[in-house]
């Protein structure tokens, strides 16, 4: 690839990010326009924002990487990652807009009455933040090295200061706008390039992947085959991946920023439109791989297709801009989703930890540098992980704990604070612990391995069981207003009702 086409590419993403991001500063000087943007955001820009910081180095890169390595089985993360929307949509969205929470502690303790809850909810708000930042600034460095050569923590570091001047420029306000912009990016990046590859690829005669390198075309294509205990592992992906939407902190933060629940449903069925049109771009880009780039697949450099397919297949000046374009869009993802989950980090560590010494907008800003520093340092001290591998991890540690208590705590009258803190912590070991076991690749062979690997299936129901059982165990110390939150998620804002006045501000 061609370096000086690529850095021009990256400068502009980031000089674009840096000054949106300062239009927001102008703009935002309130405690609610740094944590919700005065929740005044309309459905079309939160939905351009939510795909924006959604559509993760995981959907960029990651899965196309998947697509050419394992085939069919894959097309799973991008079918589950957009119809997660669906049940957010169906159960979540609008009563959790309809809480008043900043976030989802706050939402944990105005629904439960508990500050325990609230704590533990935050320490998990931080641990899936981190573990959803690390890929993210270690696919920053792939791409900048892919690119121009650089070293590798060069493009967290660019990443990590450019997310740090806009997040604390301007807070939700200023990302919303910013985190729109890039989603139309990354789909014009996918999007151009591809219309020139296939129609190289039509030129060329259609081939196939076996007419093209004789690999095993029909391993490749059919579901359930090539890998150990395929069946397990799939239906537990699709349990992470369908549950964990629900669960992902810088999805839900973004659902606070609407009017009311009315505009949070009409967000939610835009941005299932946005996905869906999406994922349809990586998966050809996957396929295109298999057949022009299979050497990929031996060198453990998947997640590189996206970015070297155009230099591979049209080659010339063409492929090179090309491939600049896709590194700006590359980097779009990287930049929005960093910036919607220090968002989310930042907003649940400033509230609990620092707002009694500081300021709330000082608190906010004193934690975005800490939510955004200690990922970009665990990602240069550790090994390259696959980056969708690492992401679905996150996916299943937020389906073991946030799903339960975000479905119960608004569906459920009958769960306690008790209940709630053993599911949490139940779902959150177990999946947490399958992530150790895994990234420090100290899981065994065989199923014990396989469930390892995928341990949502598992692990969900755990953390429902939990809640359940010591809830029923735990029934006189249910909430003493549960009554009136439940009138609160479940009614129109247009009703006259009484709400009860929990407010975030006065906790």
């Amino acid at each position: 690839m061609n370096s000086t086409y690529s850095v021009v590419a990256v400068a502009v993403v980031a000089l674009v990010t840096v000054v949106i991001g300062a239009f927001g500063l102008r703009i935002s000087r309130t405690t609610s326009d740094f944590y919700v943007a005065s929740r005044s955001v309309g459905p079309f820009w939160n939905a351009s924002a939510i795909g924006g910081e959604y559509l993760s180095a995981a959907s960029f890169l990651g899965f196309a990487g998947l697509i050419l390595a394992y085939g069919a089985d894959m097309l799973w993360y991008g079918v589950g990652w957009t119809a997660g929307y669906l049940i957010l949509l169906v159960l979540v969205a609008a009563p959790l807009r309809r809480s008043g929470a900043y976030t989802i502690p706050d939402f944990a303790e105005a629904r439960l009455e508990s500050v325990p809850t609230r704590y533990v909810s935050t320490l998990l708000i931080v641990v899936i933040g981190w573990l959803y930042l690390m890929p993210q600034f270690q696919g920053a460095g792939l791409t900048l090295r892919t690119a121009t050569g650089a070293p590798a923590w060069a493009g967290g570091a660019l990443v990590a200061s450019v997310v740090l001047v806009s997040v604390v420029a301007g807070g939700m306000r200023s990302i919303t706008f910013v985190q729109a912009f890039q989603y139309w990016l990354k789909l014009t990046a996918l999007l151009i390039p591809l219309v020139l590859l296939v129609r190289f690829w039509v030129g060329d005669g259609s081939p196939t992947p076996a007419e093209a390198g004789g690999t095993d075309w029909s391993e490749w294509l059919t579901p359930l085959s090539g890998r150990d205990h395929s069946l397990y592992r799939t239906y537990s992906l699709m349990a992470a991946t369908f549950l964990g939407t629900m669960g992902l902190p810088h999805v839900l933060v973004r659902f606070y920023t609407n009017p009311d629940g009315r505009a949070a449903r009409r967000t939610t069925l835009l941005v299932l439109g946005l996905l869906g049109i999406f994922y349809v771009l990586p998966t050809a880009y996957g396929v295109l791989g298999r057949i022009y780039a299979s050497d990929l697949a031996g060198s453990g450099r998947t997640d590189a297709v996206v970015l070297e397919l155009p230099a591979r297949v049209i080659g010339g000046t063409t492929g090179e801009l090309l491939g600049a374009l896709l590194t700006a869009g590359a980097f779009a993802a990287f930049l929005s989703t960093s910036s919607g989950l220090a968002v989310s980090v930042a907003g649940a560590l400033s509230q609990d930890l620092l707002s009694r010494r500081f300021s709330a907008v000082t608190a906010f800003r004193l934690a975005t540098a800490f939510a955004i520093l200690v990922p970009f340092v665990l990602a240069v001290s550790v090994d390259d992980i696959n980056v969708a591998t690492s992401v679905g991890l996150a996916f299943a540690v937020a389906a073991s704990t946030f799903c339960p208590l975000l479905v119960l705590g608004i569906w459920w009258r009958g769960l306690t604070p008790y209940g709630a803190v053993a599911g949490l912590l139940g779902g959150g070991l177990a999946s947490g612990g399958s992530v150790v076991a895994t990234l420090a690749d100290v899981a065994p062979s065989g199923l014990a391995g396989a469930m390892l690997n995928q341990p949502a299936l598992w692990s969900v129901p755990l953390g429902f069981a939990l809640m359940i059982g010591v809830s029923l165990a735990s029934r006189r110390h249910v909430a003493p207003n549960v009554n009136r939150m439940m009138v609160r998620l479940h009614t129109p804002e247009h009703l006259d009702v009484d709400r009860g006045g929990w407010t975030p501000e006065h906790r």
